[in-house]
């Protein structure tokens, strides 16, 4: 089979496929048909090679030679439905994201999961016994808290109804990025995490992972999401605290390895959890076994499950329900992978490129800002890579559950998914637009008058506003209406109705953010 320019040939045979130099994508959707798929002379493997050379992605993986699991049978099944849609017309040519199914997935053990639970829940994992992952990552908020910033350590209450304290450890400073959601984020696919990409997986450190703690991060953690479960534990205003509180944060102070093992004591001494680990853990035969390894692995184990979600109408339209997205879910969906361009950096499963692009979400707050920084400013991926090139970019987050995961961008200055769609339409024009009233923060009386510093520094606005992304899209209200309706097709059934929930109670004894039903 050959493969040629569309302005090189007439199309003639069965063996000839229309191909776009522009899209790098089928011309038209009937020359499928002309593909000699079962010719003579070339195996699976080298049909699949040829489709990929010719960035025919779908299709190439739907010759993958698998173990013939079940989960990989239906993902191929499911492929296979997608192709014929897309030849018999009923499917937009302009393309769709692949499905996500359990295959997707690593398996993963009940016994660590359930103990994970309790963990992910349980404020004996911060330095002063007040924070838990749980409360800036609550079902209740769609895995987030609902704030543009978050409240970390020293802070009071639940979501957009958090305080930020009061006493000796109110908090003096806000985080300085959007809490992301954790959906999906235990898939074999993900490779980089954190809105910088600063976690990853790398063999550069000899511990399989490019973090923060670099060559101290501790060997045997069995996925990325283990091991970015260990920093918020280090992290002075998310759940250390001040080094003069507490051991935990005193140690970290001296080097971040020194804290992750005061935690595991703290936790393994409690009987309760020292008899669960021997029983989840086949090389835990004591609780003085347990190391922050184990913790960790045992909060991703967790994750893994309760924040899975491969349900949604989309998924269903995908496994060949043609009715599961109304009308005008169906024209954003055709909107999202033909005009509006998303679907160049949100694709894929989790519909995300996992790169990093400078899209102009305003600034505010504190910045994650380096040692040399002089004034509250986030650089984004450069704060990572040093590479001047990649200024003010930040990751691609996946659009699985975005309806209820608002606020949204990298600092959450926008409360809605209609006014993150329409900075996308026109990304320089929305930066200049910003309004920092539409912003969801505590106040924070005497503490914060800070928040919109930046915007007095015109050079680094300057700076900001060169870096933006040139995109104008020219969506119209109606279509931007459209986009949002087929945006909210990606939530999934079970977002409801998780395996675990929020515990009642937690071993530790201390009290749990139980939060409200969505």
């Amino acid at each position: 089979m050959t493969l040629q320019r569309r302005s090189q040939i007439p199309v003639k045979g069965a063996g000839v496929v229309l191909f776009n130099p522009k899209t790098k994508g089928i011309h038209h959707a009937d020359q499928l048909l002309r593909i000699g798929i079962t010719g003579s002379g070339i195996n699976l493997k080298q049909r699949a090679r040829l489709f990929k050379r010719a960035c025919l992605h779908q299709i190439a993986s739907l010759f993958h030679i698998g173990k013939g699991r079940q989960g990989q049978q239906d993902q191929r099944k499911n492929k296979l439905f997608h192709l014929g849609a897309i030849i018999l017309g009923l499917w937009p040519t302009g393309g769709a994201a692949d499905p996500l199914t359990l295959a997707d997935f690593p398996p993963v053990d009940q016994d660590q999961a359930a103990l994970g639970q309790l963990l992910f829940y349980d404020k004996i994992l911060s330095g002063n016994r007040n924070i838990s992952c749980g409360t800036c990552h609550h079902p209740s908020f769609g895995g987030s808290d609902g704030l543009a910033l978050g409240v970390g350590e020293g802070g009071a209450g639940l979501g957009t109804e958090r305080t930020t304290g009061a006493g000796p450890h109110q908090i003096t400073r806000r985080l300085p990025r959007n809490a992301p959601a954790l959906w999906n984020l235990g898939a074999r696919s993900v490779k980089t995490l954190m809105h910088d990409g600063r976690i990853s997986t790398s063999d550069i450190y000899g511990n399989g992972f490019n973090t923060p703690a670099e060559e101290w991060l501790p060997q045997g953690l069995n996925s990325l999401l283990a091991a970015q479960a260990l920093f918020p534990l280090t992290s002075e205003v998310e759940m250390a605290g001040d080094v003069e509180e507490n051991e935990v944060a005193g140690a970290v102070n001296q080097r971040i390895a020194y804290g992750w093992p005061i935690i595991a004591k703290r936790v393994r001494t409690i009987p309760a959890y020292g008899e669960q680990f021997v029983t989840a853990f086949d090389h835990i035969t004591r609780p003085e076994d347990v190391t922050i390894v184990d913790i960790a692995n045992a909060i991703a184990a967790f994750i893994t499950v309760e924040f899975r979600s491969i349900d949604s109408p989309y998924d269903r339209a995908l496994a060949g329900d043609m009715t599961a997205m109304n009308a005008v879910e169906q024209r954003g969906r055709d909107l999202f992978f033909g005009k509006a361009r998303c679907a160049s950096c949100h694709n894929g499963p989790l519909f995300t490129d996992q790169s990093f692009h400078a899209l102009g979400v305003p600034p505010i707050g504190p910045g994650r800002t380096r040692k040399f920084d002089l004034i509250a400013r986030d650089v984004g991926r450069m704060g990572k890579s040093n590479l001047l090139e990649d200024a003010y970019r930040f990751r691609t987050p996946s659009l699985r559950n975005v309806a209820i995961t608002a606020p949204y961008g990298h600092n959450g200055v926008y409360p809605t998914l209609r006014a993150m769609i329409t900075h996308h339409n026109n990304p320089r024009l929305g930066f200049m637009q910003f309004a920092p009233e539409n912003v969801v923060l505590p106040t924070a009386t005497g503490l914060y008058e800070d928040d919109l510093a930046i915007w007095q520094n015109s050079r680094e606005i300057e700076n900001q506003r060169a870096a933006i992304l040139p995109m104008e899209l020219g969506l119209t209200e109606t279509e931007i209406s459209e986009l949002e309706a087929f945006l909210g097709a990606l939530t999934g059934d079970s977002v409801n109705n998780l395996p675990f929930g929020v515990p009642s109670s937690v071993p530790s004894g201390l009290p749990v953010d139980t939060g409200r039903a969505r």
